[in-house]
């Protein structure tokens, strides 16, 4: 039986959503291809065979050229970053698909703002938006060889390691915004040099969301530790990023409960034991249904779809 497209999906730009979840779907293709559609200034950048989207405020030279430098080299720009590969067998509607279609919505609303020269006011001028590829590791991969960590190395040698980076997983689902302290729990006992320069900026960035949710009056915000995501890759190269992630509010709240029952249940999820099922079955359901066939559309909660890209849109300000 066919399933019927929901009305969100008709409109731009989440008219690709489904073909881009699809079992056998391209999704390199169908995303880069939808970019051009909605003539996004984008360039795809190869970095130790990982395919990375960027996007650009309109006007900006997307490539380094001869004698040129890369967008913002010395500068502070937002870069906002979602990954765009998937588990196999996995449709992976939240993990990260929706998330990537949100960044699209805020990529045609800050261009078409940039390009009426309407930028310069409450919204900032300067920011990136990249899809990443292989957030996913498979099994005997470490976190070098997410795709995150060799980008990350890159962005610093293109003058960009002062970059405000945020990362967005799993936005689909619910309308608690979790702040993740992932990195924190990760920094607590390390001595690598120059760590407390890190610490800082992702106290920043940390701050910085909290305050954008503050302005935006959201009561539901929540900082917790979240599963392994883009920020861990970046934060082995030396940089600081900020993973913001969605759920529903009984299962924050749950989850709210647990961290202050078992303090330790941080320790399980860095050291990946939160894999074994008796520690599985802690995490919030729709944690334990992402990465799996379960990760559908019908998990999904789109009238809080707006409201999460008004928080992304409203951090580039």
């Amino acid at each position: 039986m066919k399933q019927t497209t929901p009305d969100w999906a008709k409109k731009s730009p989440y008219d690709k959503y489904f073909d881009f979840i699809g079992p056998k779907a391209d999704r390199y293709t169908i995303l880069t291809e939808h970019i051009e559609k909605l003539k996004l200034n984008s360039a795809v950048i190869s970095v130790a065979g990982n395919r990375h989207i960027f996007i650009f405020p309109p006007g900006q030279k997307s490539l380094r050229s001869a004698g040129g430098i890369f967008p913002f080299s010395g500068k502070s720009p937002y870069l906002f970053s979602a990954h765009y590969d998937r588990v196999e067998g996995s449709p992976g509607a939240n993990d990260n698909s929706i998330a990537v279609f949100h960044l699209l919505n805020i990529a045609v609303k800050l261009s078409a703002r940039t390009g009426s020269g309407s930028g310069s006011g409450s919204l900032s001028n300067e920011w990136i938006i990249v899809f990443t590829d292989k957030e996913e590791l498979s099994a005997g991969e470490t976190l070098e060889d997410q795709g995150s960590f060799t980008l990350a190395k890159k962005i610093k040698s293109w003058g960009l390691d002062k970059a405000k980076i945020f990362n967005f997983d799993a936005c689909g689902t619910g309308n608690v915004f979790i702040i993740s302290t992932t990195t924190d729990h990760i920094l607590k006992d390390t001595d690598r040099p120059n760590i407390s320069k890190i610490k800082k900026s992702i106290n920043q960035l940390r701050d910085y969301a909290l305050e954008t949710a503050d302005l935006l009056r959201f009561d539901k915000v929540l900082l917790a530790p979240t599963p392994f995501s883009d920020d861990v890759g970046f934060l082995r190269a030396g940089l600081a990023a900020q993973t913001i992630t969605i759920l529903p509010q009984d299962e924050a709240q749950k989850y709210e409960e647990l961290l202050r029952t078992r303090p330790e249940f941080v320790d399980v999820i860095i050291s990946g034991k939160v894999k074994e099922p008796q520690e599985r079955r802690h995490l919030p359901e729709t944690w334990r249904n992402i990465n799996n066939a379960s990760d559908t559309p019908l998990r999904l909660t789109p009238q809080f779809f707006e409201k999460v890209c008004h928080f992304m849109e409203n951090l580039c300000r």
